[in-house]
């Protein structure tokens, strides 16, 4: 059979079995991410139906898929923003960072990894699931509670955390020398923090650029600027996806929503490319010798994320009803954690730290919604009583 014939049957097969994940996942009411997972261990090596063509094709869609996940991600906020949750949250994004990416740290340190591997499992305990925790809280009606600003500005603290970490991180991974290594983060920082200027200063002229009133126009330009600076970004060691984020911050307002309108079937295709990308590079074998450490370090990460939620509401003059749907709101574990893992697997960080951060995200992103919706009643009765 001919090459591409091959290559349209098999994309489309697995297209059509992520459609069919998505309706099953949505009527069970849990995130389609631990289902996209599966299905890419089973068209895997080692898997029930390994693919024979399209792998390298779905590879280039799932670097897609980052790029317009940071890019959509960066559309929900605006400099301003990220600049007064730095300066207003930071004592409790300081405690979140602490108490989330030490498991992860502690855990690979533990079992020998070395340091590179330690600084990637911190990264993929410590960040939460923005898309999957604003859907926890629209599904169980909790946008409009006291405790919803607060779980939003410590995503927002994450999302800049993560925005200094990924290159930090990619430096590392390419096994970079002291010297070259700090010239790396340095320029990091300095691209992170001349955007944000532009952005804070400069952002209308950028907006009136990208603007139009054709929706084809807009989707084109705010794509290929977010692909130009995404390229750009990963030409100074600067990770493409901090690129595509930093591109989101610098658009706002009516024109941020019309982009994320346009971009949601986009960015929510390439990203089911993307777990399944990440589920092909696993093998489904070295995932069971895992499961008991993940399940413990997903155990370990309820407990931190529940704390971080409860410290950070409090400090917001929260009762306790809303200082557990805090911390049960940040539970949620998806698509940043694997973007990290997916990063240190392609650089050959360790063998096995793939397979336990699979097992990781497929244990907390279904059961953190399903916790939130079990726990409701009990919080609705502590809300009462109080």
């Amino acid at each position: 059979m001919h090459e591409t014939a091959i290559l349209f049957l098999e994309f489309g097969a697995v297209l059509l079995g992520l459609g069919v994940l998505g309706a099953l996942a949505l009527r069970v009411g849990i995130s389609p991410i631990p289902l996209y997972l599966i299905a890419g261990l089973a068209f895997g090596t080692g898997g029930v139906l390994p693919l024979a063509t399209s792998e390298e094709f779905i590879s280039v869609g799932a670097e897609l898929g980052v790029v317009l996940l940071l890019l959509t991600l960066g559309l929900e906020y605006n400099a301003d923003e990220l600049v007064t949750s730095l300066t207003g949250n930071a004592r409790a994004g300081l405690v979140d960072l602490v108490l989330n990416a030490a498991p992860g740290a502690i855990c690979a340190l533990l079992l020998g990894w070395g340091p590179v591997a330690a600084v990637a499992m911190a990264g993929v305990t410590y960040a939460t699931s923005s898309g999957i925790t604003a859907k926890v809280l629209s599904d169980l009606g909790w946008i409009g509670n006291r405790e919803t600003p607060t779980v939003l500005s410590l995503l927002v603290f994450e999302d800049l955390t993560m925005a200094i970490y990924l290159p930090v991180l990619t430096t590392m991974l390419a096994g970079l020398s002291l010297l070259s290594g700090a010239v790396a983060v340095g320029i990091a920082l300095v691209t992170v923090s001349v955007v944000l200027v532009v952005a804070l200063r400069f952002g209308r002229f950028i907006e009136a650029f990208v603007s139009s009133p054709n929706s084809e126009v807009l989707l084109l330009k705010v794509v290929g600027l977010a692909l130009l600076v995404a390229g750009l970004a990963q030409q100074l060691q600067v990770s493409a996806a901090v690129g595509a984020f930093l591109v989101g911050i610098a658009l706002s307002g009516e024109l941020a929503e019309d982009a994320q309108a346009l971009l949601a079937p986009l960015r929510d295709l390439f990203a089911a490319v993307f777990f399944v990308f990440f589920g092909l590079q696993t093998d489904p074998a070295k995932i069971l010798p895992v499961a008991g450490l993940a399940a413990l370090l997903a155990l370990a990460s309820m407990v931190t994320k529940l704390l971080t939620g409860a410290y950070a509401a409090r400090r917001a003059g929260i009762g306790k009803a809303g200082q557990a749907r805090a911390g049960i709101a940040l539970i949620p574990r998806g698509e940043f954690n694997i973007v990290i893992a997916g990063l240190a697997v392609g650089a050959g960080a360790h063998p096995d730290l793939g397979a336990l951060a699979a097992a990781y995200v497929l244990i907390l992103a279904a059961f953190g919604p399903l916790a939130a919706k079990l726990v409701q009643p009990f919080i609705t009765a502590i809300a009462k009583r109080a």
